[in-house]
């Protein structure tokens, strides 16, 4: 499946401003990447793509290299000592490891790094050298992450040992470079409260200035003046990341073991069992298709898709489960690469019930009530504490999901609850040692101890909904109901404050925009297809796949007028978030 949204963008400007740029016919290249240029390539560019471009051969700046002194050497690499320190040591000595430099900063280079450069050897050898502006990765084609785990705690540890300000001067121009590659000049809102959402927003617009007086073109176009990027907090909504959610992509990435979006598992195909490694990105078109749907429909649409699928290659199948799939393989290896995918999927699916059925089905329940104050009839709930007790004292229910109840709870109180009875619960639940996850989300702004830190805050008042959804999935992330208000302009400007005055807002639709869905774009770059404006979000400490999937869903009601993109310093999943909790109140190992 050809990268599409942001992917295509980011790796369009990639092998044409980086690569192609320096292209001699004739002559071949070697690329130099370090750890985060590399995710940013390996996130939308094809190796094939590389190759092709004249590169013989693409190599990590820290591991020891052969030196190659007759081939040019392009290096696409981030603006940090460490990088910028390897760079140097290749034309160190004597006989350089290349015959000449094409340096690529993913962004702006630190004077200090840059004098050093021409004060080395390299400088001798330096053919170009330029700042491409990519500073993020694009994870989806309407999500980007900044590529940092870290970042809750940078931002509400009390132990944190980071200079904030630096902190938020390099987030701030990472956004900055996402702006500038989308064409983008937002104006800028953020939510009001947290000190840290008006200091990062003002960063990102000094920044943004700066980068439209470099290039002039950003934000312009028929209706690029409505395009808004909204900066906001983890605390305000701290609901969505420990609900336990049942569309497909967020439960795989909550209850199965998915390492840097790599999921391993053992097939059962023919002769012995193999372990098999698949990448969930957007280059498997099947994952796309699901990714969203609730796991309830996921099942019917993969044996629905299959039955097609056999169907058009006249093969017959009764029941469209694995067993099948490993004798369908024997009597047609051609389409292994086919059933291989549908195999993947059915094996995810299966694995998420497996795990629902185990535990989840009735602590989903609980959650729903708690987090929507409410039964699925619509009745209010009176006596939460009630259906909360049976679960704490389920010893056969995980520690993290006792946890997770407890917190509902809390919330579902409004105004948090007295010391003495968080004891109780914590007693009951016998999760003390787990315990300062729950103290520790004051440090987001959250109301935990009623009279404590955070006395007087409430979480917003959330829209009704009344969309038929299934009774285990009526919660809706808040930030669903940010972006239809800013889209529709009703967010309230007291509460989502611009930093300078916005352009007035026409909203009669320009005949241009209808354009978009004839075929006129078909010769056009990816970065031509959007005329419409940008609601661009950023979550301060971690964005969640629900709040992922509602970029998506909301994108899809404008019928394309508008495109929601959503992004975060990192992709959070319910344990990693409980994990950045309780780190809070510790000081981090460096060597983490």
């Amino acid at each position: 499946m050809a990268p599409s949204g942001l992917k295509a963008v980011v790796g369009e400007k990639i092998l044409n401003g980086v690569i192609k740029s320096v292209r001699k016919d004739g002559e071949w290249k070697v690329l130099i990447v370090d750890h985060m240029s590399m995710r940013i390539l390996s996130s939308c560019c094809k190796m094939s793509d590389i190759l092709a471009e004249g590169v013989t051969i693409v190599e990590d700046l820290y591991k020891r290299r052969e030196p190659i002194s007759s081939l040019e050497a392009i290096y696409l690499l981030s603006p940090v000592e460490k990088s910028v320190r390897a760079l140097i040591n290749d034309f160190r000595d004597t006989a350089f490891t290349y015959k000449a430099a094409h340096i690529f900063f993913t962004d702006t280079c630190p004077d200090g790094l840059f004098t050093e450069i021409g004060r080395s050897r390299v400088a001798k050898v330096i053919k170009t050298l330029k700042e491409i502006n990519v500073a993020f990765l694009p994870y989806e084609s309407q999500v980007f992450s900044l590529d940092d785990p870290n970042s809750l705690h940078s931002f509400y540890s009390s132990k944190a040992t980071t200079d904030r300000g630096k902190m938020m001067e390099s987030l701030a121009e990472q956004i900055a470079t996402l702006c500038d590659t989308l064409k983008e000049y937002p104006a800028i809102r953020y939510r009001k409260g947290p000190e840290e959402n008006a200091r990062l927003a003002e960063e990102v617009y000094q920044r943004l200035n700066a980068h439209k007086a470099d290039n002039p073109s950003m934000g312009e176009g028929a209706d690029k003046a409505r395009s808004q990027l909204l900066i906001v907090d983890r605390g305000f909504d701290p609901i969505s990341p420990i609900l336990h959610e049942l569309t497909f992509q967020a439960m795989v990435y909550d209850l199965l073991d998915i390492k840097q979006d790599i999921y391993t598992y053992q097939t059962s195909g023919i002769g012995v069992a193999k372990e098999r490694e698949v990448l969930l990105d957007e280059d498997d078109e099947l994952w796309v298709q699901l990714r969203h749907m609730h796991i309830a429909d996921v099942n019917k649409k993969v044996s629905e898709l299959l039955r097609t699928f056999c169907e058009s290659k006249r093969m017959c199948t009764d029941n469209a489960n694995i067993k099948d799939l490993s004798q369908m393989l024997k009597k047609m290896p051609q389409y292994q690469k086919e059933l291989s995918m549908y195999s993947t999927h059915l094996h995810l699916a299966d694995a998420c019930m497996k795990k629902f059925k185990a535990s989840l089905d009735k602590l989903c329940e609980v959650e729903q009530d708690l987090a929507m104050g409410s039964n699925a009839d619509g009745v209010p709930l009176k006596d939460a504490m009630k259906s909360i007790v049976p679960v704490l004292l389920n010893n056969e229910i995980e520690a993290h999901d006792k946890i997770r109840i407890i917190l509902l709870y809390i919330f579902h109180k409004k105004k948090g609850i007295g010391q003495e009875n968080l004891s109780k619960l914590i007693q009951h639940a016998n999760i003390q040692a787990d315990s300062n996850i729950i103290t520790n989300l004051q440090n987001l702004g959250c109301n935990i101890i009623d009279g404590g830190q955070n006395a007087g805050k409430v979480l917003p008042e959330r829209k009704e909904r009344t969309e038929s959804t299934y009774q285990l999935s009526r919660w809706a992330p808040i930030i669903k109901d940010i972006m239809e208000n800013a889209i529709e302009d009703k967010l309230d400007r007291k509460l989502w404050p611009f930093i300078s005055d916005p352009a007035p807002i026409n909203t009669t639709q320009t005949a241009v925009s209808s354009a978009r869905f004839g075929h006129w774009h078909k010769n056009k770059s990816p970065t031509e297809y959007r005329s419409g404006p940008r609601l661009i979000i950023f979550v301060i400490g971690g964005v969640t796949h629900s709040e992922m999937r509602s970029a998506y869903e909301v994108t899809r009601t404008t019928d394309g007028k508008w495109e929601v993109l959503i992004g975060s310093s990192h992709i959070l999943t319910p344990t990693s978030f409980l994990n950045d909790l309780k780190s809070l109140d510790q000081v981090p190992n460096p060597d983490c």
